[in-house]
């Protein structure tokens, strides 16, 4: 009778694996309807996206965007008594006509400053400040002189338009640091007093009135001396 040889027992261990190895492939199970529950899902360590995504499955509600800036949008200048229509108003952060404002002057547009020394928006509360050229770069405001008191100014701002009736007229020097805190302050030719209304300056050169009296100084922008500033106060709508 053959005897029985009893195998070692990394052997043993290693018969088995080979065994397991080239035995048939286990049969595929059908899926449990209950393995993809909710239930299942937390069971398992996963939330299911309804627990995560906020009250009906739905993201958490976006807070509201703030309102722009009115002193920081473009807008539009129609003076119908001049015949000027839809001239576009870039805004910039400084001072009427710094460096800044008068490149955007040379463009053939209108600029309106805002800021510490700047002014409002439109329709704001305040003095609303405009300035371009009226010799070079097209000459926008080539006639505002010619502005007399009740004449209409427009501004549009998106869908909106703000209507300024004029009420005065102003000069203003360069060489004058009074003069100028008059032009630029929230009440035009009133620095320091609080402005219950809104207002609107538009100022351009007074480069032939200068020249034709014999004044011709320049600033390092080209300015004359002085220039013509028209006051309006906003119509009520």
């Amino acid at each position: 009778m053959t005897s029985l040889r009893i195998l070692p027992p990394v052997l043993a261990g290693t018969l088995l694996v080979a065994l397991a190895a080239c035995g048939a492939p286990p049969a595929e199970r059908s899926p449990d309807p209950a393995a993809s529950s909710p239930r299942a899902a937390a069971t398992a360590g996963e939330l299911p996206v309804a627990a995560v995504s906020g009250p009906a499955g739905g993201a958490a509600p976006a807070e509201p965007s703030p309102a722009p800036d009115p002193r920081t949008r473009a807008a539009l200048l129609s003076i119908p008594e001049i015949g000027l229509a839809e001239l576009k108003v870039v805004p910039y952060e400084g001072t009427t006509d710094d460096w800044p404002g008068t490149r955007i002057q040379n463009r053939g547009l209108g600029a309106s400053p805002y800021g510490e020394h700047g002014g409002v928006g439109p329709g704001e509360v305040g003095n609303y400040l405009v300035t371009a050229h009226r010799l070079s770069a097209g000459g926008p405001l080539r006639d505002l002189p010619s502005l007399d008191e009740g004449d209409l100014v427009k501004v549009t701002l998106g869908g909106e338009v703000f209507t300024y009736e004029i009420t005065g007229t102003r000069e203003t020097s360069f060489r004058s640091e009074r003069s100028l805190a008059e032009q630029r302050a929230a009440v035009p030719g009133h620095p320091g007093r609080e402005p219950t209304r809104a207002m609107i300056t538009i100022s351009t050169c007074a480069t032939p009135e200068d020249d034709a009296a014999g004044n011709h100084w320049r600033d390092d922008r080209g300015n004359p001396e002085h220039r013509i500033d028209k006051i309006g106060v906003l119509r009520e709508p």
